[in-house]
């Protein structure tokens, strides 16, 4: 019978043999847009610091609300300095040992206000958190298309330069058999030279994209892109929605507007001074009594007009800043919203009209001239130039495809996605 340790060292090795067998699988499935947002919130540091930044103010909320420490006083009261007692601590009778205890008094609705104000701190907090989820998950989308859109336009250039390559060969073979034209095969070459210059371009500007892409989600530059979601809807397109009631940045302001109210509320609070009390014990030297001490000391505000009150103004006026900075940005916000709409619309015509019109219009433009250039009726310029203008047609199609899907991802992450497991 076999030993169980071996068993069960031989299980562990099986199960690392599966682990290997299925990882470079799962390293090597396509990286979706979905995925690439859900990667970049999860490594984000950033969400980090704001959920600590609400953490602390918490802390800070229990901590203000609580009354201030007591103050423990020890004291030598009364000490002569000179004659016959001089420095002596018990033959003169005022001369005294004390000790003392002292607390301040804040009144309730004080060290409430106090608390408050932190507890709106870390609302706020919170609120630009979800501000900047909100702002990432754009970002990456707006890389992965970037990255998306780079990788297409490099392989319609390496698609044009292999028939380009063609076109050069079939005519050096034709100049080498005593047909053809010095000049057609001239003109090929240049076209090509054009080719191959735009790829070396395009190439770097491929390799910046994916290092774009790959500083969010943490993955290697390389990894293989899946096929873009659909585009033709999103949340915040209909008519009916309402993405300007829980847009982040929105939120935020008012959480700071909240703070801001916070503060003015403790400001008037500082209208009721704070009392202290206390209570001292002195002791004298055994021929005479000891003594017990009760006090009760309160601030007197001689210069409420110029201190309390003008904090207090202050901090409404604050408050009416933030306010009026919340209304134009809410106005600018819904127009910046609505002209994402109607470029995003718009772009999803123009797609389909350059796929219905234009598009099937160069095909021809292209047969065209390469049939009347192997009938003998054109010369290679025609077939170039018709060629040429597919191309850039091609690249305008990608650059339109990818400023609709931009505005795509500026409508579908408007407000930050729930379903992606991050936790405030």
């Amino acid at each position: 019978m076999e030993h169980p340790s071996l068993f069960l060292a031989r299980a562990v090795l099986a199960f690392a043999g599966l682990i290997a067998l299925i990882t470079p699988a799962a390293a090597n499935e396509p990286l979706s847009l979905s995925a690439a947002v859900s990667a970049a919130l999860a490594r984000s540091r950033s969400l980090d610091a704001s959920a600590a930044a609400a953490q602390g103010a918490r802390e800070m909320a229990v901590a203000a609300a609580q009354r201030p420490d007591p103050v423990l006083r020890l004291s030598l009261d009364n000490l002569p300095v000179n004659g016959p007692e001089s420095l002596s601590t018990t033959r003169d009778f005022m001369t005294m040992r004390s000790i003392a205890l002292m607390q301040a008094l804040p009144n309730a609705d004080k060290r409430r206000a106090r608390g408050e104000r932190f507890e709106r701190e870390a609302d706020a907090a919170m609120s630009e958190r979800a501000q900047r989820v909100a702002q990432l998950q754009t970002e990456v989308a707006q890389a992965w298309l970037e990255r998306r859109m780079q990788e297409q336009r490099l392989l319609l250039l390496q698609a044009q330069i292999m028939e380009a390559r063609v076109l050069v060969q079939t005519l050096d073979a034709a100049l080498r058999g005593g047909r053809g034209s010095i000049a057609d095969a001239l003109g090929a070459r240049e076209a090509l030279a054009q080719l191959e210059q735009g790829l070396i371009g395009a190439q770097a500007e491929r390799t910046n994209a994916r290092l774009t892409l790959a500083r969010f989600t943490g993955g290697p530059p390389d990894h293989p892109l899946a096929d873009p979601p659909p585009m033709r809807q999103t949340l915040a397109a209909g008519d009916e929605a309402d993405p300007l009631r829980n847009l982040p940045d929105l939120v935020a302001l008012q959480a700071r507007e909240a703070v801001a109210r916070a503060e003015a509320e403790v400001a008037q609070q500082e209208f009721k001074p704070d009392w202290s009390a206390e209570i001292m014990f002195s002791q004298r030297s055994s021929a005479f009594s000891n003594m017990v001490s009760i006090g009760v000391s309160v601030p007197l505000q001689w210069y409420r007009p110029q201190r309390q009150q003008r904090e207090l103004a202050a901090r409404l006026a604050r408050v009416n800043e933030l306010e009026a900075e919340r209304e134009e940005q809410t106005r600018e916000r819904a127009l910046q919203v609505q002209r994402w709409r109607e470029g995003w619309r718009a772009g999803l015509d123009r797609l389909a009209y350059l796929d219905a019109q234009r598009q099937p219009l160069a095909t021809q433009r292209v047969d065209a001239a390469l049939a009347a250039y192997r009938g003998g009726r054109e010369g290679l310029g025609p077939v170039l130039q018709a060629r040429r203008d597919a191309l850039n047609l091609a690249l305008e199609r990608l650059a339109l495809e990818r400023d609709t899907a931009g505005l795509w991802a500026q409508l579908e992450y408007l407000i930050p996605d729930s379903s992606t497991g991050v936790k405030p």
